[in-house]
């Protein structure tokens, strides 16, 4: 019986081109390059029994796919739609299953705080919504709605009636405005609190540096060694950071750190220095307001909103100390925890840049609008949260 004749290949510039970049790129799939190369192969004029000894393909192989381009071209590279294996369980199933992953397990009666995959699993049997299931099915079902029920994040209500124009002075301040004026070039910005119990935990066998392939090791045993307090005032607008240690927290220690910073110029001859603090008890409503005036004429109190510690900008520089100074934490008393922190304080004041802050009042509105949305839609959270 006769063999039939080889399909010829002729090439365009903009194929070949293609074929080639298929043929040779570093990111082609093995199945795409091995294609392209029998194709170019063939455009040469080659027989499929010598592309096949060249390539290491079989000769079915070979005389497959240059068939397919003969006839389709490029498009005739690509695989062809397949029916696949039969569906196990059905689309109704996969969204009864979901939806139980988007209720809290207390609903259901379940004694579990969250959801894990062997879980809802091993619920969906026991509803009957299917005679078997596996993690694995479970889990790829929710990847596609992006749904992770075993994870979880805390938020809190806004309680302060007054959270607006709080926030909004201190967003103004970020700004260089108060009172709908400019700051004037003689009046300063400072944002201010304490990060507490930052503890000496010395370990029982010394760190080890880290090698090749190998991370940092800290030994998980350690002894005590107490805990400080460290206040900080940061210059929103300088990048100027001034701190202490205290042994505790309190109004003592927060006043020995204002004296501390408007003892030094720009700030002791200033003609305003505003000093952005949270609710905390070491500077907390009026009375810390008129303390601070009696102290310093020229220093204004202004408290952030009730909960919104995240406004004020000190907490940045503070998670800039607990990444590069306290964690991890390995220190034989508590004089190296106060002579870390401030010899840190001298290495960030000389290359600090003000942060980016980038939340302004109209943001603002926007977040309290979201919410305004949220509380129509469920006004039982509303009077929930208020009441709280």
């Amino acid at each position: 019986m006769p063999v039939a004749a080889a399909h010829p290949i002729s090439l365009t510039a903009a194929e070949r081109h293609r074929l080639k970049k298929m043929a040779y790129g570093h990111k082609t799939p093995s199945q795409a390059r091995c294609r392209a190369q029998i194709v170019l192969h063939a455009a040469r004029g080659r027989s499929n029994a010598r592309i096949a000894r060249e390539t290491g393909l079989h000769l079915d192989t070979v005389r497959t796919w240059r068939r397919r381009f003969a006839g389709q071209g490029l498009a005739g590279l690509a695989d062809r739609k397949r029916s696949g294996r039969p569906h196990v369980f059905s689309a109704l199933q996969a969204a009864q299953v979901t939806a139980l992953a988007c209720q809290l397990p207390a609903e259901t009666g379940t004694p579990l705080s969250r959801w894990s995959c062997p879980e809802l699993a091993r619920e969906a049997v026991e509803h009957g919504i299917t005679p078997f299931l596996s993690a694995s099915t479970v889990r790829r079902w929710l990847a596609k709605d992006a749904i992770k029920p075993w994870q979880h994040r805390s938020w809190i209500f806004i309680t302060d009636p007054d959270f607006r124009p709080k926030a909004e002075r201190v967003l103004d301040l970020y700004a260089r405005t108060w009172n709908g004026e400019p700051l004037g070039p003689d009046e300063h910005v400072i944002s201010a609190d304490e990060k507490t119990s930052i503890q000496a935990r010395c370990r029982c066998h010394p760190t080890l540096a880290p090698g090749q392939a190998r991370a940092m090791r800290v030994n998980h045993t350690y002894g005590r060694g107490g805990a400080l307090a460290y206040l900080a005032a940061y210059d929103v607008h300088q990048a100027k950071v001034f701190g202490r240690c205290e042994p505790t927290t309190g109004i003592d220690p927060f006043m020995n750190l204002v004296a501390q910073v408007m003892s030094h110029e720009p700030y002791a001859s200033s003609k305003r220095v505003f000093w952005i603090v949270d609710n905390g008890s070491s500077h907390r409503g009026k009375a810390a307001a008129d303390r601070l005036t009696a102290a310093f004429p020229n220093a204004v109190l202004v408290h952030t909103p009730v909960h919104a510690s995240w406004l004020n900008q000190v907490e940045i520089f503070f998670s800039v100390v607990q990444r590069k100074v306290v964690t991890p934490n390995d220190f034989t008393d508590l004089t190296q925890v106060g002579d870390r922190l401030r010899a840190f304080e001298d290495r960030y004041n000389a290359t600090a840049q003000p942060f980016q802050w980038k939340f302004t009042t109209s943001d603002l509105d926007d977040l309290l609008a979201r919410l305004d949305r949220h509380t129509a839609d469920h006004p039982e959270e509303s009077s929930f949260y208020l009441a709280a």
